[in-house]
């Protein structure tokens, strides 16, 4: 995908693209999962560790922030176009594998790349970092309540918190690229518009 200028389109020729419930659920969570990859690499890395100090503190804020994480997805659920926006995150069609298959030969062709209102990288991204959070809480509250589990479990648990942590660092590294790469989506995300043509383009087979 290549870096296009941005330019703001005439306010006619905009279509909505996400509710302020869904900027501020996305924008609470990016903001919370920061916190748990910024603590976390205060935690592993030595040398970040010497730097920052107060390793308690920075545990206490890490297992908070990890908590917390899943909480703005679940107030969000109160929101009808939250939860119809999750419905088509959830839901695979004929133009998605389309879609996967011009990406894994690099064809960036947009006739090659059919998608509704969410393309389907973004439907993969979205339920795998849904289930690497749900599994990421679990073991993580293997290691801090570690009355709850046998030794056993909660040996398992840190082997694949850790391991999974350093997973998901380098996914969010990836969409985070992604989204530098495409002015107009991430205006669509901090104002809740994007321009008719992106739309036309980019997401061919969505009808705002």
């Amino acid at each position: 995908m290549s870096l296009r200028a941005e330019t703001p389109a005439p306010p006619d020729s905009r279509v909505r693209r996400f509710t302020p419930a869904e900027r501020w659920i996305h924008r609470t969570t990016a903001a919370l999962m920061g916190i748990v990859v910024l603590t976390a690499a205060c935690l592993y890395i030595p040398q970040l560790a010497i730097l920052v100090g107060r390793r308690e503190l920075v545990v206490r804020i890490h297992e908070c922030a990890g908590l917390a994480l899943p909480v703005p997805v679940l107030l969000g659920l109160a929101s009808r176009a939250f939860r119809t926006d999750l419905g088509f995150l959830n839901r695979f069609g004929p133009h998605d594998r389309l879609w996967l298959r011009a990406a894994l030969v690099r064809d960036k062709r947009p006739s090659s790349r059919p998608a509704g209102k969410f393309n389907a990288g973004q439907k993969v991204y979205a339920a795998w970092i849904a289930g690497a959070t749900v599994v990421m809480l679990a073991t993580g509250v293997m290691m801090w309540f570690t009355h709850l589990t046998p030794l056993i479990w909660r040996t398992s648990a840190t082997f694949v918190h850790d391991w999974l942590a350093l997973t998901i660092g380098v996914v969010l590294a990836g969409h985070i690229g992604m989204a530098l790469t495409d002015p107009e989506a991430r205006r669509g995300l901090r104002t809740g518009k994007v321009s008719r043509e992106w739309a036309k383009r980019e997401h061919p087979l969505w009808r705002p």
